[in-house]
Parts: structure tokens; sequence; C-alpha cells
């Protein structure tokens, strides 16, 4: 006859062993469900896009659809680069565009400045290393990968989100190449008409002006202005401003002998006539140049108030 004292202590016994081995299972679980998640959403959009062919690395899957041509890149390579960030549904969280091209050295192209933080992404630069110029490819990126159990609220991605990361290289090697087709995709974009100045600048003369002085590097003129980058951003404001040529960036040149008082006119500036100008990054030629973005395109509004010849 069994002691019902033994057995209720050895039942207590077996039920925390099991509660200690469920506890144990479940914290190991936890772990792999996150990786079992990844992969089921992976292979669910592999599924659904079986005509591409995926090649799977450390963790995440990538497939190139266009390789470029040319030569290998390596770290030290400059490249100029797109992506776009999306939901394994197609929904686009997050991407560049072709009149505000990433560029920077191949070895730099895992570092993200998304929403108030930084992130790096190691899957990125690693497939963009297996591209040449011109190239493009389908990168997979496993929740554990990208943005994790918390997601990122403020751009809609949920908990635990399989993140299908579509990049491209372009084929250009320099900057100018880049500042060019930038600046035509704007104005057939938006259907705008140019003239171009042989420095590379477009301007659009709204009207010259009816002042008895043109604008020369030895006036001093007032004016109205605004900078903004291509996508819209004004980066830089001016009203009733007294100043001089040299005070502005080389692009403003192209204001000499076309402008007088009551004129108004609209310039386009190449990066290199913009805050790249200078080999000295500490020079006072450009007032505040170090909060300007020395790569960008730069869309100028004029209105010149008055002219005084000095």
């Amino acid at each position: 006859m069994h002691n019902k004292s033994t057995t209720s202590k050895t039942s207590t016994y077996l039920f925390a062993l099991f509660t200690v081995f469920a506890l144990l299972t479940s914290c190991k679980k936890e772990y792999e469900t996150t990786e079992e998640l990844d992969n089921r959403n992976i292979k669910s959009y592999k599924d659904v896009h079986s005509s591409l062919t995926f090649t799977d690395v450390d963790g995440y899957s990538y497939g190139i659809t266009d390789p470029g041509i040319g030569s290998t890149l390596i770290n030290t390579d400059s490249v100029f680069y797109s992506y776009t960030f999306k939901s394994t549904s197609g929904k686009v969280y997050y991407q560049t565009s072709d009149i505000s091209i990433s560029g920077t050295f191949l070895g730099y192209t895992d570092r993200f400045a998304i929403g108030n933080s930084v992130y790096t992404f190691k899957p990125i630069r690693e497939v963009l290393g297996r591209l040449k110029r011109g190239g493009k490819a389908v990168l997979l990126l496993p929740s554990r990968m990208a943005f994790g159990k918390n997601g990122l609220s403020n751009f809609g991605i949920g908990s635990n989100e399989t993140i299908v990361v579509e990049l491209g290289l372009y084929s250009f090697e320099k900057r100018h190449q880049v500042d060019a087709f930038e600046i035509q995709t704007f104005i057939t974009k938006n259907n705008l008409t140019f003239n171009t100045d042989p420095s590379g600048i477009k301007y659009n003369l709204i009207t010259m002006g009816t002042g008895a002085e043109l604008v020369s590097p030895t006036t001093t003129f007032v004016c109205n202005y605004t900078g903004k980058y291509l996508d819209g951003t004004i980066f830089e404001k001016g009203t009733s401003q007294t100043d001089i040529l040299s005070s502005f960036v080389k692009g403003w040149e192209v204001l000499i002998g076309r402008i007088s008082a009551g004129g108004k006119i609209r310039i386009i500036v190449p990066s290199h006539l913009g805050y790249r100008n200078t080999s000295d990054p500490n020079t006072v030629y450009y007032p505040l140049r170090h909060l300007y973005a020395s790569d960008k395109v730069l869309d100028y509004d004029i209105e010149i108030i008055s002219v005084t010849k000095d």
C-alpha cells in the first residue's frame, strides 16, 4: 500500500521538474521560433517569386537579376547605388530616387540613417559587392538581421518582418555624371524648360530686369533667394540680402551680364559648382558651408532687387 504523502511528494517533484523543463524548452523555442518565422517568410517569398534564383548565405538570401558589366569592384571603389526597402507583400517602406542618388565607397554601403537612428546591414554591402556597375539584385533580409522584434513603427515596419531590399548599382563612375543625370531627370519629370550655360549650369531667365547695371564680379547687389535640393528640401534662404557674387557658390557666376535690378532667374547648379567647389573644407569662402551637403545639385530661385557698381 502506497503512502499518500510519498505519492504526493513524488507528484509535486515531477510537476516541478516538468515545469522547469517546459520553461527551458520555451526559452530555447523562442529563439528558434524567430528563426523559423524568418525562414518561413523567406521560403514563402521564394515560392511566389519562383522565376528568381536565390542563393542562401549566412542566414540571408539574395538573387542577382542583372550582374552588370565591367570589372569587379572592391571596397575602396566609389559607387552610386539605389535601394528600396519593402515588405514581402510589396509595400515600400524606404527608398532612394533618381534625383537624389546615394554615393560612397563600396565598403561603406552597409550604413543607413533611417529616422533618427543609424543601422548597419552587412548583407547589403556584401550583395552590392557581388555586382558590377549597372547590376541589380534582390536581398531577402531576415528580421533578426533587419529591424527585429521591435520593428520600426515610424515607417510601418512590424515585429519580426522579413525585409525585401531591391538593390542596384548605377553605371556612373564620377559625380559629374550623376549630377547631369539627376538634373536631366528632374527637368524631364517636371516638364521644365531651361537653357544650358557652357559651365553645365541650367538656367531659366524669367525676366532680365530694368536696371542700368548688370550683375558683375565687382557689383554689390541686394537679392531675395531660395536654395533647394532637387527633392524640394529648402537648405538656404535670403531676404533683402546685400552681398557680392564671391559670397555665394561658384554657380551664381552664371548671373554675370544676364540680370539687373528687377530681374528674376532660376538656376540649377551641379555639385562641383556648389558646395563641393572648394578644396579647402575650412575656407570661409562659403559661409556655413559645413551645414550643406557637398555632393548635392542645388536649385536656386533668385530675384535681384538692386545693383550698385563699385
